[in-house]
């Protein structure tokens, strides 16, 4: 009864809708999804770049993409920052915050510009991130060329 009055409550006010990643501590938590989005941030600009100015609506297509993406970069790192990261994992890297805080602004840059330097950075601080996060499960770490563009370097769990 009480959700059948909240939901015609709903259709009068019309409130606005939210979703997030939830504050249980599911415990699964991994720093690919935000890697994988800083590589498209860096794809974007070169695709960019590519256009040289001939196709417009294709560029505000990659422009848009590359915005969205560097957002869900500064997302996913605030999640696995904000969540997983406590003072365990704090103590072992003292620094995280300002990582976590380098990862936002270059985001933010990323947004800013077109720049695949840029991007590149971005990809950096996430991989260090990554680093960090596999690090605080003794999980060791390999450097690898991922296999599609923009192929740069990724930090990857060396799995069993």
């Amino acid at each position: 009864m009480i959700h059948q009055l909240l939901e015609k409550v709903d259709a009068l006010v019309n409130f606005e809708r939210a979703s997030a990643h939830c504050d249980i501590p599911c415990k699964i938590y991994d720093p690919v999804t935000a890697q994988l989005a800083a590589l498209s941030v860096i794809r974007f600009a070169d695709l960019i770049e590519e256009l040289n100015g001939e196709n417009p609506a294709q560029l505000v297509r990659l422009v848009r993409e590359k915005e969205i993406h560097a957002e869900k970069v500064k997302q996913e790192i605030r999640v696995i920052w904000g969540d997983y990261f406590k003072a365990p994992q704090i103590e072992k890297y003292p620094d995280v915050h300002e990582l976590a805080h380098k990862i936002m602004m270059a985001g933010s840059a990323c947004k800013q510009h077109t720049s695949r330097d840029k991007g590149v950075e971005l990809l950096n601080l996430v991989n260090q991130f990554a680093e960090y996060f596999w690090s605080s499960k003794d999980v060791a770490t390999f450097t690898a060329t991922c296999p599609y563009p923009p192929a740069e370097q990724v930090v990857y769990p060396k799995l069993a």
